[in-house]
């Protein structure tokens, strides 16, 4: 939609104005001070005003930051995984920026949690590459299914080997219930519940509702407020902890200083970072460490395109290197366009098998970037000449900056 389309534009143009500091760089200079780039990338006085590290300045930072770490992996011909976890852990915490977090997480902290672990990296890895990394399912429970269909998925999805699966709710009181209790009927009181209430309510309002959908057990509530408001996540989570429903946040979070402040106050039992939100594999590194420290499971967001094949290689690095045995970490699922990727996620019997292709498995099929990449693909001209778009040739829609009429 236009809306959509503006954005990508706006990403692409801030990836433009940070290329500066990455053409013409020695990959390997990079790789040896990997944190005093990421500083440096994230602290030009004009372009840090942007943000400071959020919104469209930190997604282009994460685009950036994210395709150096596809070709160091590749460099190493190893997926991504494979290169953190063969890390020293003191050669991976020396990639992490640690301004800001301190207070919570030193270097010397970070490098003791990974040097637990260090002994059994190996007899882990082997158990991982056996067993996978288990997922939840969210494509079963979107508010405008009805009941039948979400029926009709629970029972696919059960036989698909899912044992968690998470509802959106927060459009009626009486429909959520009825909902909850008809995914109950389906994947009975052993499986996983978790419902997602997308920033609807207020505080007291999200309490208040909660309350009323405690007799099903949902394991947690998800965003159920602003994303930005910290104590309101906290005071939720304070009053709903003891009915045995925790707080789920993240997809929103700008920056590892956010996840700090939600970790601390105890506004998150579930901290659901977003691989292309954070500034890259450095800072969710940054607050996969910071939730080890304070015994909180790391249950990534993965809904967006090329999410589930980012977020399936930090995830097991933790799995081996961080919270080897973690029986509560779940990755997110959404079986949705991993066609246009050359090495798509695979999802077996509810569980991402582990991938082994070099590289962070973002690199997209030519096909797609032909027809979707932005000005020149297929798909895009279509647009520019379709009249939705101002009487512009395309070098002039791009040079002059035109945005759609409405």
């Amino acid at each position: 939609n236009d809306c959509s389309q503006i954005f990508y534009i706006s990403v692409i143009e801030a990836v433009k104005s940070l290329s500066p500091m990455v053409v013409g760089r020695n990959l390997d200079e990079i790789f040896n001070n990997f944190a005093g780039f990421w500083r440096e990338l994230t602290s030009d006085t004009q372009l840090r005003w942007i943000g400071p590290e959020k919104g469209v300045i930190h997604l282009a930072t994460a685009a950036i930051v994210n395709a150096l770490w596809d070709l160091w992996a590749k460099k190493e011909c190893k997926p991504l995984w494979k290169l953190l976890v063969d890390m020293d852990p003191k050669k991976l915490v020396s990639t992490i920026d640690f301004r800001y977090m301190s207070d919570l997480l030193t270097k010397e902290e970070a490098i003791e949690i990974l040097g637990r672990n260090e002994p059994l990296k190996m007899l882990n890895e082997h158990k991982v590459l056996q067993s996978g990394i288990r997922a939840y399912t969210t494509g079963f429970g979107w508010i405008g299914f009805d009941d039948n269909k979400i029926r009709k998925l629970c029972k696919e999805n059960l036989s698909a080997g899912f044992t968690s699966f998470k509802l959106k709710v927060g459009s009626d009181l009486e429909q959520d219930k009825r909902r909850l209790g008809l995914v109950r009927e389906e994947i009975g009181p052993e499986n996983k519940l978790m419902v997602d209430a997308n920033q609807c309510w207020e505080v007291p309002e999200a309490i208040d509702w909660m309350k009323e959908l405690a007799e099903y057990k949902p394991l947690w509530i998800e965003e159920p407020t602003s994303p930005d408001d910290i104590l309101g996540h906290a005071t939720i989570a304070k009053e709903l902890n003891p009915l045995g429903i925790g707080v789920a946040t993240g997809e929103h979070c700008h920056n590892r200083v956010m996840f700090k402040q939600f970790l601390k106050s105890g506004g998150m039992q579930f901290c659901q970072i977003d691989c292309c939100r954070l500034g890259g594999v450095n800072e969710v590194l940054a607050v996969y460490l910071m939730a080890a420290k304070l015994g909180i499971p790391v249950c990534p967001h993965s809904g967006g395109v090329g999410l589930c094949e980012l977020v399936q290689h930090v995830a097991t690095w933790n799995a081996i290197a961080v919270n080897p045995g973690d029986t509560v970490s779940v990755v997110e699922y959404i079986d949705h366009l991993h066609e246009h990727f050359k090495h798509p996620i695979l999802v077996i019997g509810g569980r991402y098998m582990i991938p082994q292709s070099p590289g962070y498995s973002s690199e997209m099929k030519e096909s797609s970037l032909l027809a979707y990449e932005y000005p020149s693909g297929t798909k895009w001209k279509e647009l520019f000449h379709s009249g939705k778009y101002r009487k512009f040739s395309v070098p002039q829609w791009v040079e002059n900056k035109c945005f759609p009429q409405n």
